[in-house]
């Protein structure tokens, strides 16, 4: 008896999990689209998921770049593991992006969930079938909009899109520091591994299969964190395919992290004596497959110049990281980091396939040359462009039009991605509905960089020498406030306050004690903990509402019930931390 296919209708269906289709679903569904997401794992998160344990690399540059870190929907990720998950647990940090997902108005999950078929019409996506493996439902997702997400672009190219693969010859793109021909050489993929401190001497017999390592072979491959290894222990995308010649690239990959290992162990002076394996990834990172050809490709000039694009939704700053080809095979330097000066943006045209009418893209299968891939590819990255291509087809979805057209919104689509804590480079809140524009400002007290006036200021983190934020004097027993009169009574229905969550220092979970020690353990300390919401009316109080232990930068308050005031008072008792209150923005709606 053949099965008949379960269909499921959505607006918005996202195929892939990893930070980026995570970031995009959850996007989508905040506003308003009903949105599926679907997996093919069992847990989410990529790259970064308990499967692989990559942490997140982002504009930040592991915090050297200061005041870049991506915030949306990543930094309330994020915070969230900083909060619940002190142990660095890449499994807690799964069930956190479970949470996230399954937890969300408007949002379903399917886990286990793998897309085989792409049913096309006129160059458009009518429906992906998919089977479930573990309760082995055979599942039909319709939608007008599809996000592919997938990492390889697979939903891409089956359903017929362009794509580029490989690297472009210098005169393909005129990039200075592209090869001289083009050819079909992709970045390979790693296994990861864990090691722990026995406490003891424990030895390590090497298995027969594994291969063998000498000192001058990895002498160009730093092996000096043996508790954490190895992003060079890299393989695939020049004799060996990353996609379809994948499983053999992961038998290969174990010889070659085992061979690691035993020369770690075995070969030399170490200090590995007491360390013994802990985790051995089963599944290898990917780097580089396909990139799908959108209406832009983004270029290796784009991102050196530090290009505002008129449509830019996102942003990136990790340097142009360009893996040598053959990875472990070479013996040369494992990569190749063309550092950029500034911030670059990421422009809306590169985020739809220019041929597939309704199709999106998400994370590192946008469009942009192999070059520009290499600082795009990153995760951080990858996860406010997801943002951006989840609350684009959300507008999509509510003007009922097609993700090419969302270019003509283009104001309205970057507003609303500053209204949800996004930032992009060139952009400031312009939103007219933001009530608090046209209040005046009042502080109990304010430092010289700190003014009160910067909450409206339009831009909500700290960008060179500018604050762009209020900060209060020392918090002292009775705390420090914010005040926002108004010329008459308004009924305030949602307010936002953005927080200091001091975006200098890097956040990511990781296994690395190298980016461990650049981080605190907890929240951020500059993050106001305790304050206290007051509305007025004539001089009395008509709302109050106290707020402890908040760990997050982005606050929303929602009144189901709007409040008549022409004065709201935002009252600083704690910090997380830090010794003065610290407010980038307060919206009120």
């Amino acid at each position: 008896m053949v099965k008949q296919p379960i269909v499921k209708k959505y607006d918005i269906v996202i195929v892939g999990g990893g930070i980026s289709g995570v970031c995009a679903a959850i996007a989508a569904a905040r506003h308003g689209a009903s949105t599926a997401l679907v997996h093919n794992r069992p847990v989410l998160g990529g790259n970064a998921s308990s499967e692989i344990r990559m942490h997140i690399c982002g504009a930040d540059c592991h915090s050297k770049r200061p005041d870049a870190r991506e915030t949306g929907i990543l930094e309330e990720i994020l915070l969230e593991n900083k909060n619940r998950n002190p142990q660095w647990s890449f499994s807690i940090f799964d069930t956190i992006l479970w949470e996230k997902c399954n937890f969300e108005n408007n949002l379903t999950l399917y886990l286990n969930t793998h897309m085989t078929e792409v049913n096309v019409k006129e160059c458009e996506i009518k429906k992906i079938r998919a089977v479930q493996l573990t309760t082995e439902k055979l599942l039909e997702f319709e939608a007008p909009l599809f996000i592919d997400a997938t990492g390889d672009g697979t939903l891409a190219s089956l359903a017929g899109a362009g794509y580029m693969s490989g690297r472009e010859g210098r005169a393909v793109f005129e990039e200075e520091h592209a090869p001289e021909n083009s050819d079909q050489v992709t970045m390979g993929n790693t296994l990861l591994f864990r090691a722990i401190d026995a406490g003891k001497p424990v030895p390590f017999q090497k298995p027969f299969w594994a291969n063998s390592y000498t000192e001058e072979e990895l002498t160009l491959r730093d092996h000096s964190e043996i508790t954490y290894g190895y992003w060079w222990i890299e393989l695939g995308g020049e004799d060996l395919d990353t996609v379809s010649d994948g499983e053999e690239i992961r038998d290969e990959l174990l010889k070659a992290l085992y061979g690691v290992w035993d020369h770690i162990k075995n070969k030399g002076d170490h200090k590995a004596d007491n360390y013994v394996l802990d985790w051995v990834g089963f599944l290898p990172g990917k780097r580089e497959s396909r990139r799908i050809i959108g209406d832009y490709i983004l270029k290796e000039q784009d991102l050196r110049a530090g290009r505002i694009f008129e449509d830019a939704v996102a942003f990136g700053g990790w340097p142009m990281d360009m893996h040598v080809a053959g990875g472990l095979k070479a013996k040369l330097e494992p990569t190749d980091y063309i550092h950029l000066d500034k911030l670059y943006t990421i422009p809306y045209r590169s985020l739809y396939a220019k041929d597939i009418q309704n199709l999106m893209l998400a994370g590192r299968i946008i469009s942009t040359s192999h070059m520009a891939f290499g600082s795009t590819r990153v995760m951080g990255t990858c996860a406010v462009i997801g943002q951006a291509v989840g609350t684009a087809g959300a507008l999509a979805t509510e003007k009922g039009i097609r993700p090419a057209a969302v270019s003509s919104h283009i104001r309205e689509l970057q507003q609303l991605l500053l209204k949800d804590d996004c930032y992009i480079p060139g952009v400031k809140n312009e939103d007219k509905q933001d009530m608090a524009k046209n209040a005046q400002l009042h502080c109990s007290s304010a430092l010289d960089n700190g003014s009160c006036c910067n909450i409206t200021n339009g831009i909500s983190r700290k960008t060179g020498t500018q604050s762009n934020c209020w900060i209060s004097k020392e918090l002292g027993k009775e705390g420090e406030w914010l005040s926002l009169t108004f010329p008459s009574p308004i009924e305030l229905s949602v307010l936002h306050l953005k927080f200091d969550s001091d975006l200098s220092r890097e956040i990511s979970i990781s296994m690395s004690e190298r980016v461990q020690k650049h981080q605190l353990p907890g929240p951020p300390l500059t993050l106001v903990r305790n304050y206290q919401l007051e509305c007025y009316k004539e001089d009395r109080q008509v709302y109050s509402e106290y707020v402890e232990n908040n760990y997050q930068r982005f606050r929303k308050h929602s009144f189901n019930t709007p409040v008549i005031c022409d004065k709201i008072r935002i009252k600083v008792t704690g910090t997380q931390g830090d010794s003065h209150a610290r407010i980038f923005e307060v919206r009120v709606y």
